[in-house]
């Protein structure tokens, strides 16, 4: 008969469980502020990036609003997807928000350059400041403060904005001499028997190429928890994001996919509850109005709904006055969808940092426990200073003198 006890400790070595406690960390205040602050930065930044490019290319449409549309919709396509078990979905819909990124940055690289610097920039240290928050609290049951988080991530920023940049830089590196090799191909007479004679070495550095964009791509979620549990630079974020790729690739599948499964689950909730929390808003405003109830519809023209929480006010049909106050309704319902958004940034974040422990547990045996805390390097340091001291503090001991009898 199976004991109390047994049990508790089965479920312990089931660890992939421990991917079921990313909800009650995600909606930890702390990097609830903190993931809202960076999506509210990020979304200000391209809203005047947009007013700016319109009003200099005479364009009717912004490059973030296309992207920020584009990403919405092949999200809730990828959940749908999702839902229904559908991999093939999920993967079209990923592959087509790429192909609008690309066709994007083609368009407006500059635009997407400037954006992409800034809000890499930004991401480093909000992700790594709630990476760091979960490590802390999934390790050792710590909840750090807001700006004990931040702190940590501001140090560490150089590792976290280099870390997804770094891959890039010698994908793009090793590139270059295959590119070498092809400019070599044009020479006269003895272009292409030098290209055919080098042409194994281009092979390999294509392997190379392959190996390093597999896991980049694969590898990627666990390069920040790697800085955050390990207080890892970028090469050895990328070392360690590498090696539990290649070595256990199965489980990290099964951690992900256990993890989005879960994830939409969680984001359906949330979303759930912010429809009830503005349509009840909206119902008890429109019920106090008495009349027609023209003035409500004047600054919150559409209830709100599952699939569309918010809408733009049409601007035309609005005085100045109307358009004032529509215009501070529609930044707070805004601040409300940027609050969901924020919830995915801290899941995300949580969720991979959690699955970066199980995979160093299971690649490197390493305890879920253990953790880098600042503790460890600054109580070592006063110690051997003491030590030096009290060493120079000591007498020397005096040579025996001959007594007078000798």
């Amino acid at each position: 008969m199976v004991t109390e006890k047994e049990s508790s400790n089965f479920l312990k070595n089931l660890l992939f469980l421990k991917v079921f406690q990313t909800f009650r960390m995600a909606i930890q205040p702390s990097k609830l502020i903190i993931a809202f602050l960076a999506m509210a930065v990020i979304y200000v930044t391209g809203w005047i990036m947009d007013l700016i490019f319109m009003a200099v290319s005479d364009s009717s449409n912004g490059v973030f609003s296309v992207l920020w549309v584009s990403a919405s919709a092949r999200f809730h396509g990828a959940l749908e997807a999702l839902f229904t078990f559908n991999l093939l979905g999920v993967i079209n819909n990923f592959s087509s928000y790429l192909a609008t990124v690309g066709a994007t940055f083609k368009e407006h690289y500059i635009y997407c350059f400037i954006f992409f610097v800034i809000k890499l920039a930004v991401i480093s240290l909000a992700g790594g400041a709630i990476c760091r928050i979960a490590a802390l609290h999934s390790a050792q049951g710590e909840k750090p403060g807001f700006t004990e988080a931040l702190r940590f991530s501001t140090k560490k920023f150089t590792s976290f904005f280099a870390a997804p940049l770094a891959p890039i830089g010698i994908i793009i590196f090793i590139g270059f001499f295959i590119f070498l090799l092809g400019l070599v191909g044009n020479i006269p007479w003895i272009g292409k028997p030098i290209m055919v004679i080098f042409m194994p070495l281009a092979l390999f550095a294509g392997g190379l190429i392959a190996i390093i964009l597999i896991g980049t791509i694969a590898g990627f979620n666990l390069m920040f928890p790697a800085v955050a549990y390990d207080n890892s630079d970028c090469f050895d974020a990328i070392s360690r994001s590498f090696s539990y790729i290649f070595a256990k690739p199965w489980r990290m599948g099964f951690y992900t996919f256990i993890t989005l499964v879960y994830g939409a689950i969680c984001y359906t909730f949330i979303r759930f509850f912010t429809f009830l929390l503005l349509l009840a808003t909206y119902c008890f405003l429109q019920s106090g109005i008495l009349g027609d109830n023209s003035k409500l519809a004047e600054i919150w023209q559409e209830v709100p709904t599952f699939t569309q929480l918010i809408a733009q006010p049409n601007w035309a049909e609005l005085n100045g006055l109307e358009s004032f106050a529509a215009f501070l309704v529609y930044i707070l319902l805004i601040a409300v969808v940027v609050l969901v958004t924020a919830f995915v940034v801290s899941f995300y974040f949580s969720a991979n940092t959690i699955i970066y422990s199980l995979m160093r547990k299971a690649v490197d045996n390493t305890a879920l426990e253990e953790v880098y805390t600042v503790s460890e390097t600054s109580s070592t340091e006063p110690v051997e200073e003491k030590s030096q001291e009290q060493q120079s503090s000591e007498p020397e001991e005096e040579p025996d003198l001959p007594s007078s009898a000798d």
